[in-house]
């Protein structure tokens, strides 16, 4: 008996080791499968080894939950050449995976529809081929989708509009044909919605336009054709359109005015019906049954009788569709409740204190990377001077109060991308705003000595008119350093250029005038040499690196971050400023930065204020030497301007972009001028 006893009682123990075993063999077994075909010459995932444990934080990229379960993988910009495998489906607890700037090839597995509690799905700048597969309409919750920059074709699968949770869908730079599904945003959810530069045909959704929470909404250089939907006016700047000419409609800049043929054109989309109430018509045979009977009183009797089969037929479908549906549901909340679903329990995820929670349960995505195998130029064990240490000690983020700030770098928080970086929002645990620079640790330097000496030039800038750099966080689990600045509630300087009249973006005079003062300021104090900071030039000055706080308080973006760049990613960032017009022609012959370089830049961001205009021809450079007033300055201000002003900085922005670095002011001459015109 007491033998039995201890047999009956032990099996259940041994019977829940094993699975735990098994269990854990299983997923060391499905990294092996994924690591051969992502990295099939072994060169970027070494530390994934058979027998060790991905839950130690020994395997690169791959941070596991309470349950010892795998729930993040993290390979951004690894160099990866392979393919994804379909052994990624093995990971049920899965709720990140980012294989983001790599070079991947192949498909994407239909397997990945299987991870239901995965909530990102990054993807992009990779060179991935054939569909999107239906499948991913299955993954419940899934909230952010990049596939972006690939070379995918086929359509957009309908099913990704079931996807109750999606708020973002990056579906840009591939080659994507046929039409915008008719059900995206049908759910609600979707917020932000990128198909640009693919070849879709079609017209835009009235239900997509009506997406309550649509913000974004990016459509350009596409074969789009039809009317475009009135009410995607709400989005303003973040609709864009451009390079579709097949689209018209009314109250759109640069949008052709629509004709009969376009109205013709769009018989049999979803456009309102003008006895409709303005309610869509997404299937015309069924919204128009009514007519059927009663309009087509002329119709022979042969008529009437495919009438009927298309009226049977439309029924029909429509019955089938809602049996299916209603089965659908069902099977999927019976399958949530056998798994234990806990993503349900945290629907938004903007709120502090349930991201607060979400850290209590479970380890940050990514948190033991961060801790276990850290990316830290200062760390104490590296032969480097100790008083940087000591300084730069005071400045330190990391990873987890970064992903707290972000939200885990959601794109619903993205501010915006370049080549080498991303900016994103953030709000830090004692409520301040804060914009985090996220940049690839591929772009920045290789020699910590040269970037920690960059860091500590950055932490040592304080100006009134610059960019307060609040601290720094770098993680090797991420591949990425992160800036963390004060945060500027009004913009850049770009966005209120080119402008139309009577749009709120319209700066005042008095406004214009304190902004060019204001950036001078800053111009200065980098210029200058001070006991605590040596004088530096920041050779990409530019309206999109001049920021507006909340009293238009102007502040320079970017100040001493090329030190911290890469060779190349600094030559490229520079090409960007050529193209734009600031680069000093010296720069060309010489190949070589001076303050006078800065200066020739603050004079076209003079001239871009004065006349709101982004970009500067000829003929309103003309204007500004003659000081043509009325050919230059900015017409949305209607003659309410200072005309003694307006000669001074004119001739100051003239005298600033001479041919000649010699013949340019200095800096501290041109606050000078700028001080005296105040105190006259």
């Amino acid at each position: 008996m007491g033998a039995n006893f201890f047999l009956l009682t032990s099996f259940p123990l041994f019977f829940a080791f094993s699975c735990i075993k098994v269990c854990g063999n299983a997923e060391v077994r499905a990294l092996m499968e994924i690591k051969s075909s992502l990295d099939p010459e072994n060169k970027k995932l070494s530390s994934w080894t058979s027998d060790g444990d991905p839950c130690s934080g020994s395997f690169l990229g791959v941070i596991c939950n309470e349950h010892n379960k795998v729930a993040n993988i993290s390979l951004v910009t690894k160099g990866l050449t392979g393919k994804l495998s379909p052994a990624i489906a093995e990971f049920k607890c899965l709720s990140g995976l980012y294989l983001h700037y790599n070079s991947l090839t192949g498909e994407i597995p239909k397997e990945l529809g299987n991870l239901t509690e995965l909530n990102d799905l990054y993807l992009n700048f990779n060179n991935l081929t054939g569909i999107i597969p239906p499948e991913l309409g299955s993954m419940a919750s899934l909230q952010a989708l990049e596939l972006s920059f690939n070379q995918l074709t086929g359509s957009i699968p309908r099913e990704i509009g079931f996807l109750k949770k999606l708020s973002v869908l990056v579906l840009e730079h591939n080659q994507l044909i046929g039409e915008i599904p008719v059900n995206l945003g049908i759910l609600g959810s979707l917020k932000r919605l990128y198909l640009g530069f693919n070849q879709l045909s079609g017209p835009i959704s009235f239900k997509l336009a009506n997406t309550p929470q649509l913000e974004v909404l990016e459509v350009q250089n596409n074969t789009l054709s039809g009317v475009v939907p009135p009410v995607l006016r709400r989005l303003n700047g973040n609709f864009n359109f451009e390079s579709n000419p097949g689209l018209c409609g009314t109250g759109f800049t640069s949008l052709r005015v629509c004709t009969a043929w376009d109205n013709v054109n769009q018989v049999g989309s979803d456009v309102p019906d003008s006895n409709n109430n303005g309610v869509p018509k997404d299937v015309p045979g069924a919204a128009n049954i009514s007519h059927l009977h009663g309009d087509q009183t002329n119709c022979s009797r042969s008529s009437r009788f495919p009438q009927a089969i298309i009226v049977a037929s439309v029924i029909t479908v429509t019955v089938t569709l809602v049996i299916a549906v209603v089965f659908g549901i069902f099977r999927r909340r019976r399958l949530k409740q056998k798994v234990g679903n806990t993503s349900d329990a945290s629907d938004d995820r903007l709120s502090t204190d349930q991201t607060k929670e979400m850290y209590k349960r479970s380890p940050s995505p990514l948190l033991t990377v961060e801790y276990s195998s850290r990316w830290d130029p200062m760390t104490p064990e590296k032969s480097c001077n100790s008083m940087y240490n000591e300084f730069l000690n005071g400045f330190k983020f990391n990873l987890e109060e970064v992903e707290s700030a972000t939200q885990h770098f959601t794109e619903l928080n993205l501010l915006g991308r370049s080549n080498f970086s991303a900016v994103y929002k953030g709000t830090l645990k004692d409520g301040s705003m804060v914009a985090v620079k996220s940049i690839s640790v591929t772009s920045c330097k290789s020699e910590e000595t040269e970037f920690m000496e960059g860091l500590s030039l950055l932490t040592s800038l304080k100006h009134e008119n610059l960019v307060k750099l609040r601290g720094f966080c770098c993680s090797k689990g991420r591949g990425e350093c992160f800036l963390i600045y004060d945060f500027a509630s009004k913009g850049n300087l770009s966005q209120y250029l080119d402008v139309e009249e009577n749009n709120r973006h319209v700066l005042d005079w008095s406004k214009r005038v304190s902004i060019i003062k204001g950036i001078a300021k800053g111009l200065g104090y980098m210029h200058s040499s001070e006991p605590d900071k040596p004088s530096m030039v920041h050779r990409n000055i530019s309206v999109e690196k001049v920021l507006l706080d909340q009293q238009f308080t102007p502040l320079i973006l970017d100040c001493g971050l090329l030190k911290l760049l890469a060779d190349d990613v600094v030559y490229s960032a520079l090409k960007v400023s050529a193209a734009l017009g600031y680069m000093a022609p010296e720069y060309i012959t010489t190949g070589r930065f001076t303050e006078k370089s800065d200066v020739y830049a603050f004079g076209v961001i003079i001239l871009q204020v004065l006349s709101g205009k982004g970009l500067l021809d000829c003929s309103m450079r003309l204007a500004a030497e003659s000081c043509n007033f009325e050919n230059f300055i900015d017409p949305n201000l209607k003659g309410t301007f200072s005309v003694s002003e307006a000669t001074m900085l004119t001739k100051l922005a003239v005298s600033c972009t001479l041919e000649d670095p010699e013949s340019r002011p200095s800096m501290v001459s041109v606050n000078e001028e700028l001080y005296r015109s105040s105190s006259g």
